[in-house]
């Protein structure tokens, strides 16, 4: 294995929520803690939820050292595809890292969320490189979760980290997907691990029209908002003369009753999904285009 030193295996962790959120320096103090990795960081320098695979193009990528105790890290101020990518190239490590962690991400990532969450994408990114992956990610739900669930959520995953890197020494890790792990919110009571599919649960979104922009409180990563923002004044905002501004705002939910990952999750089970990276449509969606292609007249 490429390890930076001794016999131990190089972990690097990402993340979207940035640096400095609670759920990747839980998952830090665990790795490192358990004397088992050489630890590696390469993270956004703030938030970036919700950027699903997007990449910076066209600016420089500025990394800058940051203190995390057992680890050599950097902030990066990029998204967690640039992030991961960066950290796997030995532009800034001097060796490949045998395993890339993205998380641990504050709010599920289950269904169609999958496609929007920067914490998966960290991961994917990974896949693309050829190199072994994980996203995490934790059901927080405000007034009911503590920043200690990251810890109990890391260590719940530990056993999953070691076994992904086990299999990566014999040799017999597959080459065709990554994970992504999803942590009930009452982890202490979790039943256990669940080998989940991708399922179509999705938070429906709309929007409104707003005076100013901090009108309406700040939508949380969690895909809800934050209860205790003021409404702000339009004093406080960009001048919004001739133009107009329009916020997010939660309409419903779509949730499938199959047995997918954001179901297992809710039951209480730690879920482990296998990921790709294509997006087939299914056989009956392309039966039909079969048999419509041939008639449509080319302009």
């Amino acid at each position: 294995m490429s390890s930076g030193g001794g016999d131990r295996p190089t972990v690097m962790v990402t993340n979207d929520d940035g640096i400095d959120a609670p759920g990747i320096r839980a998952l830090l103090h665990v790795l490192v803690s358990s004397n088992r990795f050489n630890v590696c960081v390469c993270a956004p320098d703030s938030e970036k939820s919700a950027v699903s695979h997007s990449i910076t193009w066209q600016k420089a990528l500025i990394a800058k050292p940051v203190e995390i105790n057992g680890t050599v890290a950097f902030a990066v101020s990029g998204t967690p595809a640039d992030c991961t990518s960066l950290g796997v190239s030995k532009a800034l490590f001097p060796s490949v890292p045998d395993l890339v962690i993205s998380g641990i991400n504050m709010g599920s990532n289950c269904g169609y969320h999958i496609t929007y969450s920067g914490t998966v994408a960290g991961a994917r990114e990974a896949f693309f490189n050829g190199i072994a992956s994980i996203s995490i990610s934790y059901d927080w739900v405000g007034g009911k979760s503590t920043v200690n669930d990251f810890k109990l959520a890391a260590e719940v995953c530990l056993p999953i980290i070691c076994g992904l890197l086990a299999e990566i020494k014999k040799k017999t890790y597959p080459q065709n997907c990554f994970l992504n792990v999803d942590v009930p919110t009452d982890v202490v009571n979790h039943k256990g691990y669940r080998l989940t599919n991708q399922g179509k649960a999705i938070v429906k979104m709309g929007w409104r029209q707003v005076t100013s922009e901090s009108e309406g409180g700040k939508m949380l990563s969690t895909m809800t908002m934050e209860t205790n923002s003021s409404s702000g004044s339009e004093s406080e905002s960009p001048n919004l003369y001739h133009s107009l501004a329009f916020k997010r705002e939660v309409k419903g939910s779509q949730v499938d009753n199959s047995d997918t990952d954001y179901n297992c999750l809710r039951e209480g089970y730690i879920t482990v999904s296998p990921l790709g990276a294509l997006s087939p449509a299914d056989m009956d969606s392309r039966d039909f285009y079969k048999q419509w292609l041939p008639g449509v007249s080319a302009l």
